[in-house]
């Protein structure tokens, strides 16, 4: 029986450790039957370490998406080596140490423009880079944490997934016509390096503990990575500008 995934060609961004909701998705991708592509910054070969333990061999290529120069080639080198592209993963998010952990208020714009330019426009800039290869359409997923609310000492970043999904919403309004579907897991709280940047982490991550109504696990990506896998399918052919969540179903309750 073939995969979901049978076929499609998927350039996946955010590999860094093996307890990523990136790295999951690439390793179900490649179970579902894709053929992959990873991307990396600042240190493609810490990357490449980690892909050696995926199902299959799969080509890593430098990607800083705040560099236009890299962003202007990416199409060239993707193209090179898949041909085209069927699906894209977002899994990007930056923030300097000041905008976190409870230094709201004292943030320099400085520092909001990174988290900002790093961690939502970038949609936009990886997603305008690949399109020249998504010929026959498709899908492009990424990553967000619920910025309905203010978590603690998430400050900036929750500024800065709000602009992320914001930007989902544009972009399904302006790709639609090219049959890209652009959309977003909202996944709870992951034991990853991301989450581990984050000052006061365990804080805001015990808040499942109390009140996730499904048994929520730090140490689990894989729910988060079948949730990015369905959406990149052929599964959900008319969704787009949507925000599934995979957080244990914490959105849908009160205090």
């Amino acid at each position: 029986m073939s995969g979901i995934l049978e076929g499609k060609r998927v350039l996946i961004t955010g590999v860094l450790m093996e307890s990523s909701i990136a790295f999951h998705t690439a390793k179900l991708a490649q179970e579902q039957g894709a053929e992959i592509i990873l991307t990396a910054f600042p240190r493609p070969t810490l990357t490449e370490r980690i892909a050696k333990k995926l199902p299959k061999p799969t080509k890593v290529i430098e990607l800083d998406v705040t560099n236009d120069e890299h962003l202007g080639r990416l199409a060239d080198v993707v193209g090179e080596e898949l041909g085209g592209l069927d699906g894209v993963v977002h899994s990007i998010g930056f923030a300097p140490q000041d905008a976190l952990g409870g230094n709201f208020l004292n943030t320099p714009f400085e520092s909001v423009s990174t988290a900002m330019h790093v961690s939502a426009f970038s949609l936009k800039s990886l997603t305008m880079a690949c399109l020249p290869l998504m010929q026959n359409g498709g899908s492009v997923v990424g990553l967000t944490f619920d910025a309905q609310y203010a978590w603690p000492q998430y400050d900036w970043m929750g500024p800065a997934k709000a602009a992320l999904e914001a930007v989902n919403r544009y972009l399904a309004r302006d790709l639609g016509k090219q049959n890209v579907r652009t959309n977003l897991i909202s996944a709870g709280p992951i034991g990853s390096m991301a989450a581990k940047s984050i000052p006061g982490f365990g804080e805001l991550a015990s808040v499942w503990d109390t009140r996730a109504p499904l048994e929520w696990d730090l140490k689990d990506p894989e729910p988060a990575g079948r949730g990015v896998v369905a959406l990149l399918s052929d599964w959900f052919p008319k969704t787009t500008g949507e925000i599934i969540h995979v957080d244990g179903g914490l959105h849908a309750v009160g205090a």
